[in-house]
């Protein structure tokens, strides 16, 4: 038996019915802050995010060279994808931008629990501005997207990638060593951070009070303790965020977002009952169009894991009720048999969701497998009813049954 490639899934009707529920939730909330839909291809040039990301992105690509011999790649993460649409075609649009994606990305890496080699991602970005108020109203949809889902543990945490940048270069690490210190700040490997900043001259001082910076962690009163401009920009975003009604926010400057691009405020969703591997959703402020031919734009944006929520909803026990349909309609004589089909089709026109036996079940067969669909209603058909012009309606959930004219079959079922 041929199964689904490794770090794949199929998606059984009932999973997909949650999914497709979900994803409109995220829909409608982004919708409810002004963005709009945009959609990418699923592969791009693979250069694309060795821009981003760097040359040793491409052990992570599912990469391969076209019938034209070009390098493309199955898109890794959607935030490329969208910075480069807006060079290529948005770039004169007024600004802000606002806009919204949903699709499927692909990583070569070692699946695990809520983690997979294809996997969906939810994203959005406000392309245009460097300033509070578009920080703050990126993490308030995040935030309002996270409540609309029902999660309800979870954190949100911001910090200012601005702080450790400045402490780096206090410290006379090359620039070209940033991004290594910040991923492994970002993971929270300090040793192998200590080990990069000792093998670069950096002093046992300077190394133990960057190491501290990611460290600050607290509610606004730390926002003291935050040397220069960041502090004052933090406490602003802080204050919009307030004002929107958005509460419990974390201030942490160890929320690093490990990539080089990030330019100021950065921020992530955690949620606890995924144990070690808890972030579903990050964010923040960078720059990003000037490598791909455009003129240099600040844009703020985050993604939500789309996986990594739902089994934190899953684990927290969060029910989801299936819809079924509204009416299974069958017959019991083989005179009614085209009447059956007439009225399904009747049904389907008023938009009543409706189902009719194909198989020509026996009477107990078919009503088990109406229950099966979790039909509302049951609609059978027999010789009495054919020559009344009626149908017998069956309630599935309490098993009432009552005597419908045809004519009044829909309003009934909708009743």
């Amino acid at each position: 038996m041929i199964q689904c490639p490794r770090g794949t899934r199929d998606f059984l009707p009932d999973e997909m019915e949650r999914r497709r529920f979900y994803e409109s939730v995220l829909r409608d909330t982004a919708r409810t802050f002004g963005f709009r839909e945009t959609e990418t291809p699923i592969f791009e040039e693979a250069e694309l995010f060795i821009l981003r990301s760097g040359p040793n992105i491409l052990n992570e690509l599912y990469a391969f060279r076209d019938k034209g011999d070009r390098e493309l790649a199955l898109r890794p993460e959607m935030t490329a994808p969208a910075v480069r649409m807006f060079v290529n075609g948005m770039s004169n649009d007024p600004k802000p931008i606002k806009i919204f994606y949903f699709g499927q990305c692909f990583r070569y890496e070692r699946p695990q629990s809520g983690r997979y080699r294809e996997f969906f991602q939810f994203g959005a970005e406000i392309i245009g501005s460097a300033a509070p108020e578009t920080d703050a109203e990126v993490i308030a949809t995040a935030a309002a997207m996270i409540k609309a889902l029902g999660l309800k543990e979870y954190k949100l945490r911001i910090g200012h990638i601005g702080v450790l940048r400045q402490k780096l270069s206090d410290a006379k690490v090359p620039a070209e060593r940033f991004a290594e210190v910040l991923q492994k700040l970002d993971k929270k490997l300090y040793d192998e951070a200590r080990s990069i900043l000792a093998s670069v001259g950096v002093e046992d001082a300077d190394i133990g009070s960057i190491i501290d910076i990611t460290e600050t962690v607290g509610g606004p009163e730390v926002l003291s303790k935050i040397e220069g401009d960041a502090g004052a920009y933090l406490k602003e975003v802080l204050d919009i965020l307030t004002a929107m009604g958005v509460e419990g926010i974390e201030i942490d400057l160890g929320v690093v977002r490990g990539l080089d691009y990030y330019t100021g405020m950065v921020f992530e969703a955690e949620a606890p009952v995924l144990g070690a591997e808890k972030q579903i959703c990050g964010g923040g402020s960078y720059t990003l169009s000037e490598l791909f031919g455009g003129e240099k734009v600040f844009t703020t944006g985050f993604a939500i894991g789309f996986d990594r929520i739902l089994l934190a909803m899953e684990r927290e026990g969060i029910p989801f009720v299936h819809d079924g349909i509204d009416a299974y309609v069958l017959y019991v004589s083989e005179e009614a048999r085209m009447k059956a089909f007439e009225i399904v089709g009747d049904l389907r026109s008023k938009n009543v969701s409706a189902d009719v036996d194909i198989m020509g079940r026996k009477m107990a067969k078919a009503l088990k497998y109406a229950a099966s669909a979790r039909a509302r209603y049951a609609v059978i058909i027999g010789p009495k009813e054919l020559e009344e012009g009626s149908v017998t309606l069956r309630n599935m959930s309490t098993g009432e049954q009552s005597l419908v004219r045809i004519c009044d079959l829909a309003s009934a079922i909708k009743g």
